[in-house]
């Protein structure tokens, strides 16, 4: 769906915005990806919203369709599971298969400790999720863009996949894998008229730290004192902008940070 804004009496001034009208998001239960569905269904598009969690899904679902009236599909899904996603896929509203927009949101840090001292448990769980179900997710939705000829597919990586840090070594390394993927599949789709965006948020305030230190929340709610870290909404604006653009506008990258960060161990904190 699109939509023709004129700004001014200049001709030049003219332009297309796309209004996307469905949207898919994973792990969208909370954080980034919750944020997404609320940023995308203020501007009226039907979502699809995958997450592990039913009951956080269906909480989400029944404030958006009342606040908006959108149409929302849920379901619980695992992407590290490949035959769940292609399931989940498969049970989607058309509409959904081939959407506007895929926001690749679902993620997870795990642990904080040197290579050395590593769990394997953890590592596995970082790279199935954050790599194998990512690569589930695209592969199973792009053909369909593809062959529709249009489409957004928005990645969340990490100032953590360009910027090493202490401890960060796994899912660091995921991270940098996800940006990889995206300036790959930015070739692989060329001409196809299908748009890729990476993003790459620094400390955004979600339950991104309690996850990574297996619900120690005191030592989580330490890492967001002192300064202003990002929210949700934050991220969600960025990713609602790159699918916004005329379609000759593709957003290919974009690093986002709290104004106190200036990399990703370097934070300007006032405690």
């Amino acid at each position: 769906m699109e939509h023709e804004i004129t700004m001014g009496l200049n001709a030049f001034d003219k332009f297309t915005v796309m209004n996307p009208s469905h949207v898919t998001i994973t792990g969208a239960s909370s954080g980034i990806g919750r944020a997404c569905a609320e940023a995308f269904a203020e501007r009226g598009a039907n979502l699809a919203l995958w997450a592990r969690r039913q009951d956080r899904l269906d909480e989400v679902a029944e404030q958006l369709v009342s606040r908006h009236g959108i149409n929302v599909h849920c379901a619980a899904v695992d992407v590290r599971d490949r035959d769940a996603v292609a399931r989940a896929a498969e049970a989607m509203p058309a509409p959904f298969r081939a959407p506007d927009v895929l926001v690749n949101n679902a993620g997870l840090s795990r642990g904080l400790n040197p290579l050395q001292d590593g769990v394997v448990q953890d590592w596995e769980e970082m790279i199935d999720t954050n790599i194998k179900g990512l690569l589930y997710v695209t592969r199973t939705i792009l053909p369909h863009m593809i062959n529709r000829g249009t489409g957004l597919v928005v990645n969340i990586a990490s100032i953590a996949g360009i910027q090493p840090y202490r401890g960060g070594n796994v899912y660091g390394a995921t991270k940098a894998a996800v940006k990889m993927l995206s300036d790959s599949l930015q070739i692989d789709v060329n001409g196809t008229g299908v748009r890729v965006c990476n993003i790459d948020p620094g400390l955004v305030e979600t339950e991104f730290s309690e996850v990574r230190f297996h619900g120690d929340t005191e030592r989580a709610s330490g890492v967001y004192k002192g300064y202003q870290p990002l929210t949700g909404r934050d991220i969600a604006d960025c990713v609602v902008f790159a699918a916004t653009r005329p379609q000759h506008v593709s957003i290919q990258d974009i690093l986002i940070t709290p104004t106190a960060q200036a990399s990703v161990n370097l934070v300007d904190k006032k405690l």
